[in-house]
């Protein structure tokens, strides 16, 4: 892939408690993404290497990078990847966080206390789809985040995500293996195997709807666009009577929208 001279190159990185996620964008365009793992001991060199490595594969080269954005649920991390684009791109990343220009309104009783990655999908819910808006992110745990149509971010549901239902499960019970997060044949499963898949996935559809439908009641609204993001969005949107639109890279799309509200001598492309 070749990419024009001069063209505004912004990286992201979403810093997970699970994974982190790297892109970069071309203007409006996700020329690149990868992930690692969010390893607590990584350090900045080490960070940089990895991402280095992935960057060379793709043929973008650290200097046609102008540009960066952290969003990260993991205070340790922050300041290594902070470290990491300061040193090896010599760039001064945005921090995501509800003390910077959002273009939405908090409605909640400590804005500070908000995930920089809910931050950045209620960001994009909004910008995409207007609202009123609820944006459901299949990670670490599993978050519902909702926008009104006047842009208030009034709040939202934090679960276990599945991954961390299937792992709790066998933890906690020594009989019970661990399972593939599929979908079996029937509800009703003939083997332990089946039964916790049933339970998990059927069991994450179920919270998803029936979350969904009481947000509903309770803003009075019963048309709202519910947008998923995530790993199991995909997986879950399928059997899910609620979910309309799947965005996998909704965080990677909130931190580009934050950059240009953040830089403003910077102009984004329309």
């Amino acid at each position: 892939m070749t990419f024009k001279i001069g063209e505004e190159m912004l990286l992201v990185i979403d810093v997970g408690n699970t994974e982190t996620v790297f892109g970069v964008y071309e203007n409006k365009t996700l020329v690149f993404h990868g992930r690692v793992s969010s390893r607590i001991n990584r350090t900045s060199d080490e960070s940089w290497i990895l991402l280095n490595m992935m960057l060379k594969e793709k043929g973008i080269e650290k200097k046609s990078i102008d540009s960066a954005v952290i969003s990260s649920v993991v205070p340790s991390l922050t300041q290594v990847f902070k470290e990491m684009v300061q040193t090896y791109m010599s760039i001064t990343p945005v921090e995501v966080s509800s003390e910077i220009e959002t273009g939405i309104v908090f409605k909640y009783a400590s804005p500070s206390s908000i995930g920089a990655d809910r931050i950045c999908n209620a960001v994009a819910g909004y910008k995409l789809f207007g609202g009123p808006v609820i944006i459901l992110d299949f990670g670490t745990a599993t978050t519902f985040d909702v926008v009104t149509e006047k842009g208030e971010y009034t709040g939202g549901v934090i679960a276990l995500g599945l991954k961390g239902i299937s792992q709790e499960l066998h933890r906690l019970a020594a009989k019970l293996p661990r399972v593939d997060m599929v979908f079996p044949d029937n509800v009703i499963g003939d083997s332990t195997e089946s039964a916790m898949q049933s339970g998990i996935m059927w069991g994450s559809v179920s919270l998803v709807d029936g979350i969904i439908k009481k947000i509903k009641k309770e803003i009075g609204r019963d048309k709202i666009t519910v947008v998923a993001t995530g790993g199991m969005a995909s997986v879950i949107s399928e059997k899910s009577e609620m979910i309309n639109r799947v965005e996998p890279f909704l965080i990677l799309e909130g931190m580009r929208i934050l950059y240009y509200l953040n830089i403003p001598q910077k102009k984004e492309e329309s």
